[in-house]
C-alpha cells in the first residue's frame, strides 16, 4: 500500500503543478452547471431533483475522463522516465494501481466542485437525497471504468493523441452497446442471450438504473468487474513494456 501510495502522491504532484487540472476542473464545474440548469431545463421541470444534472455526465465523462487519462503512461513512454519508473522497487501492478488511485481522486474532487449545486436543490425544494446520493456514487464508479480504459490504453502508445481518440472510442462502445440503435443491428442474427450479453455490457444502462434509485449488487459487481478487468490488461501491458 505505501508503494501504491508513494505513486499515486507522485502522480497527483504532477497533475496539479501544470494548470492544466484546474482548467480541467473549471471546465467540469461549468459543464455540470450549464447541463443541469440551462439545457437540462432544471427550472422548467418545477421539480427539485437532480435527474437533468447526472443525465449528462456519461456524455461528460467520455471525453473528459480519456483526456485525464490519456497522459498516465503514454507521457511515461515519451519522456523515457518509465524506464527509471520500472527500476524502482516496485511491482508494475503497484504502479498501475498507484497512477488509477491518483485519477480516481482527482476525479473524486471533481465531483466534489460539483456540490453547490446539490446544496442549491435542497434550498429550492425537498429532493430526494439518497437518490442523488447514490448518482453520484454511480457516476464517480463510472468514471473510474472510463480511466481504467483510458490508462489501458495510454499504456499501449506513446501518443497522447492517439491514446485519447482510441479511448473515448472504447468507452464510447461501452456507453453504447446498451442502446436499442446498436441492439437493433444485432437482433437479426444474433440469438437472444448474446444481445442480452451485449446490452448488459453498456456502462448507460447500468448509471440509469442508479439515477432512477435502482442501486443493487448487478450494478456494482459490473463497475468493479470492469475495473478490475481494464487494470489487469493495463498491468500486463505494463509489464510487457518493462520486459521488452
Amino acid at each position: 500500500m505505501r508503494n501504491i501510495w508513494t505513486i499515486a502522491k507522485r502522480e497527483l504532484r504532477s497533475y496539479f503543478g501544470t494548470p492544466i487540472a484546474y482548467v480541467f476542473l473549471a471546465i467540469f464545474a461549468a459543464l455540470t452547471g450549464v447541463f443541469a440548469f440551462f439545457i437540462g431545463t432544471f427550472f422548467d421541470r418545477g421539480e427539485a431533483n437532480l435527474q437533468p444534472f447526472f443525465e449528462y455526465h456519461p456524455w461528460l465523462f467520455l471525453l473528459l475522463v480519456p483526456a485525464i487519462a490519456m497522459r498516465l503512461w503514454s507521457e511515461e513512454r515519451r519522456s523515457g522516465t518509465i524506464e527509471l519508473l520500472m527500476t524502482l522497487p516496485i511491482t508494475a501492478g503497484q504502479a498501475v494501481l498507484g497512477k488509477f488511485v491518483a485519477g480516481a481522486i482527482f476525479l473524486a474532487i471533481a465531483l466534489i466542485l460539483t456540490m453547490p449545486i446539490w446544496i442549491s436543490v435542497n434550498i429550492l425544494g425537498d429532493p430526494d437525497n439518497g437518490v442523488i446520493t447514490a448518482s453520484y456514487v454511480g457516476s464517480f464508479l463510472m468514471s473510474c471504468v472510463f480511466l481504467a480504459i483510458g490508462s489501458t490504453i495510454s499504456a499501449l502508445t506513446k501518443n497522447q493523441v492517439i491514446a485519447f481518440v482510441v479511448a473515448a472510442s472504447v468507452c464510447f462502445m461501452f456507453v453504447l452497446s446498451g442502446t436499442q440503435v446498436v441492439l437493433n443491428v444485432f437482433h437479426d442474427w444474433l440469438p437472444e442471450f448474446l444481445i442480452s450479453a451485449i446490452s448488459s455490457l453498456s456502462v448507460l444502462n447500468h448509471f440509469e438504473n442508479v439515477t432512477r434509485g435502482v442501486f443493487d449488487a448487478t450494478d456494482i459487481v459490473f463497475y468493479l468487474s470492469m475495473m478490475a478487468f481494464w487494470l489487469f490488461a493495463n498491468t500486463v501491458a505494463v509489464r510487457m513494456k518493462k520486459a521488452s
